[in-house]
């Protein structure tokens, strides 16, 4: 990779980059202008008649790109996803990209954006990265009616004798800010409403979000919102939003949220960016009904999974997979060697320095999320995302490993060259898709109970020894299968930075006892939360907010965006 003193931002790329209009983009893969709901020129919804006809197409196959434990050096797994999409295309093969929404909280934290990088973006990226069309506001709004709703029923009599201090529904705000986490609510006097404790959560980690992102269509959507838990009554039996009678209402208000959003990439490959819940908290996937019609529409779609193959890419496979019937044909496994030395010991101010023993220690992180994906009958290649101080004598010394331990890898630079950057991975992922059918099958049976799915997942994809339940949690666990709720799957709640459940832990870490500290009921969204360590599900923002980079000129043209 070549070395340059001046690199572009990705803010000033996408500007940069030659757009098409979305109708355009839309009649490559089959649309006209009457299956699309514009939002501009270059942002557009499929419509539900265009979807309901879509079902009775041909399926493609389903590629998904998932990452070793995340660092502060960034693995670039949204880059890799639409250079690997760019660069089927590149070789003839009709390919769609289908990724999450961002929220708020990271674009204007720590994270950034999450729209690619470099040459390898969705576009428009300003657009995607802010408001968008509106998805996470009428998730934002839903959420916050049904709490609404339920001060209401208190108010207004409480016929369903809800407990109010065992209203489990909170509020959700789409931005980092810890000072909501806790709060108090109705103070004033009778007419103020009910006063009781409350809290927010962010939006991406709201229950709606994974309904919205689980649904089939608008019908299962409001099935699934009529069976959310939003509290206990007086005797502890849940009670649901059916129970209050609110469910169309939700599903009004997320009528058009519930249709998928078409851009395209800076190599005009089409691309549906729908939903996004966070994979640390969340089940990290973007809808099913943006992946299922991708597939129908293309011959291949590359979708992603947040975080690493222990978090996103787990439930992807156990969860994701169930609710919409998909199988995916391989995996991407992206790496750097970057993240990889960080796993081996190396501080992030160090890291242009060449350290192959770190790069070596690091490897076992990588070889761990590739035994993952091996134990769920997949084939898979890892994608080297190369940077710019990556030493030749490191990029060797992480290719020797690899094939050491019969792991297909490529090095990819789509971040530089977009799609022709990622030809190599491109080919080997075709590769593995024709030599090595996938055998695919989740890790666990849903008529296991809800310790032992916990277990399978602590076991055989953290690695953990032991499973430790706190008292709160071992109660919930007989409630829960009281309730008929041991049916579902797991979606385990844990720090993305370590396989374990203490961020500290990099690497590969052995010996460790994961500890479930609480479980929560989603019956809506139609899994079993269990919350390990101290994720919350209402971030804070960080010392230096990558807010404070951001601006606006008379022109109305972003800056600090990425």
């Amino acid at each position: 990779m070549e070395t340059s003193t001046i690199v572009k931002s990705d803010l000033e790329i996408a500007r940069e980059s030659v757009i098409k209009p979305i109708v355009d983009v839309a009649a490559g893969i089959g649309l006209s202008p009457d299956d699309l709901e514009l939002y501009g020129k270059y942002k557009a919804k499929i419509s539900f008649d265009t979807l309901e006809k879509l079902k009775t197409k041909t399926e493609g196959k389903v590629i998904l790109v998932t990452a070793i434990s995340p660092t502060p050096a960034g693995e670039g797994k949204s880059t890799v996803t639409v250079g690997l999409a760019d660069a089927l295309n590149r070789v003839g093969k009709k390919t769609m990209v289908a990724m999450r929404e961002p929220s708020l909280g990271p674009t204007m934290g720590i994270k950034g954006g999450a729209t690619g990088g470099g040459y390898a973006q969705v576009l428009p990226m300003e657009d995607i990265n802010l408001h968008f069309t509106g998805d996470l506001h009428a998730i934002t709004t839903a959420n916050n009616a049904l709490a609404a709703l339920i001060d209401n029923h208190l108010q207004q009599g409480n016929e369903l004798r809800i407990d109010q201090r065992r209203i489990v529904w909170k509020r959700a705000l789409d931005m980092n800010d810890r000072a909501l986490r806790k709060v108090v609510i109705g103070l004033g006097g009778p007419v103020q409403g009910v006063p009781r404790e409350d809290g927010f959560d962010i939006t991406v980690a709201s229950e709606i979000m994974a309904v919205l992102c689980l649904a089939s269509d608008l019908q299962d959507l409001k099935k699934r919102l009529s069976r959310m838990v939003i509290a206990y009554n007086t005797d502890r039996q849940p009670v649901t939003v059916e129970d209050l009678g609110v469910e169309g209402a939700l599903a009004l208000l997320l009528r058009d949220a519930a249709k998928p959003n078409l851009v395209q990439t800076i190599e005009h490959t089409p691309a549906l960016i729908h939903g996004g819940p966070f994979a640390n908290i969340a089940h990290g996937c973007n809808s099913v009904i943006a992946t299922r019609a991708a597939s129908k529409l293309a011959d291949f779609v590359v979708t992603e999974a947040g975080f690493g193959a222990d978090l996103g890419a787990e439930k992807f496979l156990n969860i994701k997979t169930r609710a919409a019937g998909i199988a995916p044909a391989a995996v991407v496994i992206v790496a750097t060697i970057r993240a990889l030395k960080m796993h081996g010991g190396v501080p992030k101010k160090e890291l242009a320095a060449e350290n192959i023993s770190a790069l070596k220690k690091g490897f076992a992180n990588l070889k761990k999320h590739t035994e993952t994906i091996e134990q769920f009958g997949l084939p898979y290649v890892v994608a080297i995302n190369r940077f710019i101080h990556d030493t030749e004598e490191e990029t060797k010394t992480l290719l020797e490993m690899c094939k050491s331990e019969s792991i297909p890898a490529a090095v990819t630079e789509v971040w530089e060259k977009g799609g022709e950057g990622g030809a190599e991975l491109a080919g080997q992922v075709l590769k593995a898709i024709d030599d090595k059918k996938a055998n695919f099958a989740p890790l666990y049976d849903l008529s296991d109970s809800i310790e032992e799915k916990i277990a399978s997942i602590a076991f055989k994809v953290y690695g953990a020894t032991t499973v430790d339940f706190s008292t709160k949690a071992k109660k919930q666990l007989a409630e829960f299968e009281h309730h008929g709720w041991g049916v579902l799957p797991v979606c385990m709640a844990k720090t993305q930075y370590s396989l374990s459940d203490d961020p500290q832990k990099l690497g590969r870490p052995e010996g460790f006892t994961i500890t479930v500290r609480e479980l929560k009921p989603s019956i809506g969204a139609g899994f079993i939360v269990a919350l390990t360590g101290d994720v919350m599900t209402m971030p804070g923002l960080p010392k230096q907010p990558a807010a404070l980079k951001m601006d606006i000129d008379e022109q109305g043209n972003a800056s600090g965006l990425f």
